[in-house]
């Protein structure tokens, strides 16, 4: 269930507006974005332009997901085993929550409809989605994901 925000700037645009990467960056990102593929974030991310966590906020300005650090987040194990780790990893994404039908995922690309529709039939649920970034997400992944295995 994507949250409904009129979209009139791409990414990209929004973090020259404020402030966090120039004019030339952007257009430098976008050219090795055509050459070889991925989000706009993730390349101004390896092009070392911004960070992870600047990329999340400004998503969440843009579509009016909230951002959700996950450092100092405790996650229930048995929301854990409610998604498999191979999807939890191939979607980068984290259960966090569940209430009734409701689930509440952390993800690195909530826009990621195809992600969120798996989810929801392989659970039977709806989802909401929350930003996360990709490495936050990871490291959650790696620690819950292999507590499960050590139960």
């Amino acid at each position: 269930m994507l949250p409904q925000k009129n979209i009139n700037k791409k990414l990209g645009e929004l973090l020259v507006d404020a402030g966090i990467i120039t004019q030339a960056q952007l257009d430098e990102a976008l050219e090795l974005q055509n050459d070889k593929g991925g989000l706009i974030g993730e390349v101004l991310v390896q092009l070392k332009f911004t960070t992870e966590e600047d990329i999340a906020k400004m998503l969440t300005a843009q579509y009016g997901f909230a951002f959700l650090p996950l450092a100092n987040y405790e996650i229930d194990q048995d929301l854990i085993k409610l998604i498999p780790e191979r999807v939890a990893q191939q979607y980068c994404l984290i259960p966090i929550d569940k209430i009734a039908n409701n689930l509440t995922i952390a993800m690195s690309n909530p826009l990621n409809t195809q992600a969120i529709e798996d989810i929801e039939t392989l659970l039977n649920c709806s989802v909401q989605a929350f930003v996360s970034t990709s490495s936050d997400i990871r490291k959650s992944i790696e620690k819950y994901y292999k507590e499960t295995k050590n139960q």
